[in-house]
């Protein structure tokens, strides 16, 4: 474990295992390394990766330092970058895509590209995302994970599930960070992706609906480089023995 001090004062803290060419896992919206889907991901990938797993700004053990913008969190991943070792590959899950192809936009020392389900639509009205990313500020706590979790379609037996328990927990303690990955979605343009050459595997999960294929699939078309391969799972998931053999074929 160790921490790496971003460009603007901000503490970013990390842990590596495995040895190999090194591999930055980076986490979805409301999750961080105590609340992660990227465990037993991490864990079969080390036996061949050298595989950081970090927590984004304003979670678990990182601090912060407002205001947010999406510069500062590719200057997290680029101090990261520069303790680990270049070129690095990165794996983003979720709303962490949007983050790995910013990185991957502003020229990072980034080798290859893997991101399963990237909540990309380029289609959405801007105005629209900025409404939304305003009203995540104005909520705290359980009204703001609630609300993100409804708008971006989780269906709501999920949402109901997931009330009372650990993951939920974890979640509304970090709630002031959605509208971060809310505010990452605005910035996510097509001219972006096109800035994004990095070797690219999208994926997506056979279980996940139409709304979630798709725009992997949209991804996919609008990145320069890009292959979209989809992988059998559940609702905007993919077990991880089944993912981690995909992820190191490609990778290597």
């Amino acid at each position: 474990m160790g921490t790496v001090t971003s460009r603007d004062g901000t503490r970013i803290a990390y842990e590596s295992a495995g040895s190999g060419p090194p591999l930055i896992l980076v986490d979805a919206a409301g999750h961080y390394r105590a609340n992660s889907a990227h465990g037993e991901l991490a864990d079969l990938l080390a036996a061949e990766f050298a595989v950081h797993r970090y927590d984004r700004r304003g979670r678990g053990d990182s601090t912060d330092t407002p205001p947010y913008a999406p510069e500062r969190e590719v200057e997290d991943l680029a101090a990261l970058i520069a303790a680990i070792g270049a070129p690095t590959s990165l794996y983003g899950y979720s709303s962490g895509c949007l983050l790995a192809l910013h990185a991957a936009a502003a020229s990072l020392d980034i080798h290859r590209l893997v991101l399963l389900e990237p909540p990309l639509d380029p289609t959405v009205d801007s105005a629209e995302q900025r409404a939304f990313t305003a009203t995540l500020r104005e909520l705290s706590d359980a009204d703001a994970v609630a609300f993100f979790l409804t708008a971006i379609g989780v269906p709501e037996e999920i949402v109901a599930g997931m009330r009372g328990t650990p993951h939920w927990t974890a979640m509304v303690s970090v709630a002031h960070t959605l509208a971060y990955d809310s505010s990452l979605s605005e910035a996510t343009t097509a001219e972006l992706l096109a800035r994004a050459t990095a070797p690219t595997l999208v994926l997506d999960s056979g279980g996940s609906t139409d709304d979630l294929t798709g725009m992997a699939a949209t991804a996919a078309a609008l990145l320069p480089n890009a292959v979209h391969r989809s992988l059998p799972g559940e609702w905007h998931q993919v077990p991880a023995t089944t993912l981690a053999p995909v992820v190191a074929g490609f990778l290597r």
